[in-house]
Parts: structure tokens; C-alpha cells; sequence
């Protein structure tokens, strides 16, 4: 089977994956998933943060910048370390699910955090 008739790398983009055994390999980032999932992760959400770097579900990121929480008395502060982030497609663009230590449950947008 040729290069070109492969799916692309799901997690880094590159063109050179090969098959092994049952599974296809990314020789750049050594990501393996099985044939079967390429069409799935064509459909996958893809969330990028402030600064253009990829998230995915479970990463940890940063506060970017300061922000106002309805119904607190104070604001997230930039530098908050929030981990384990779960991405959700948000039609209001709400796309990060989180807990906040000290806020609690809730959902940012990703133009406003940093991937730690």
C-alpha cells in the first residue's frame, strides 16, 4: 500500500504514516491508532488556545488573562493553574469544561487560557 493512499497522522498532521500489522504509525510523533478511528478523529473537536498550541481532553492550562466569574466576589486571576480541562463543543464558545479550585464547575473559552 502506497503513502498517499493512508490517512494523515490524526495527532501531528504528517503524511509519511505506514501500516503495522492492523495499526497505522506516525514514524514523526509515534502516535498509533487502528484504521478504524482515522474516520472518527476526522470528525473530532479540535480546540486551540491563546496562543495557537492544540488541546486535548485531560491537558492543564493556565488563566490568560484576568476574569470576571458571574456570581463571584473576585475574579480568576492570570497564571490559575486549572488541570484535567474536558473539551465540549459550546455553541456560545464556552468550548473548556473545568473545576476551578476555589469556583468550582464551569466552562471557559479557550482564547483565554494557555496550555501548561
Amino acid at each position: 500500500m502506497g503513502g498517499s493512499a493512508l490517512p494523515p497522522c490524526p495527532q501531528c498532521g504528517s503524511a509519511y504514516t505506514y501500516e503495522d500489522g492492523g495499526q497505522l504509525v506516525c514514524p514523526e510523533c509515534s502516535h498509533e491508532w487502528s484504521p478504524d478511528e482515522s474516520a472518527t478523529d476526522a470528525d473530532a473537536l479540535e480546540v486551540r488556545d491563546a496562543v495557537g498550541n492544540l488541546l486535548v481532553d485531560g491537558d492543564s492550562v493556565t488563566i490568560a488573562k484576568d476574569l470576571k466569574v458571574k456570581g463571584a466576589s473576585n475574579a480568576l486571576k492570570v497564571g490559575t493553574r486549572v488541570k484535567g480541562i474536558r473539551l465540549v463543543d459550546g455553541a456560545d464558545g464556552h468550548n473548556i469544561d473545568c473545576k476551578v479550585e476555589g469556583f468550582g464547575a464551569m466552562r471557559l473559552k479557550s482564547e483565554f487560557v494557555k496550555k501548561a
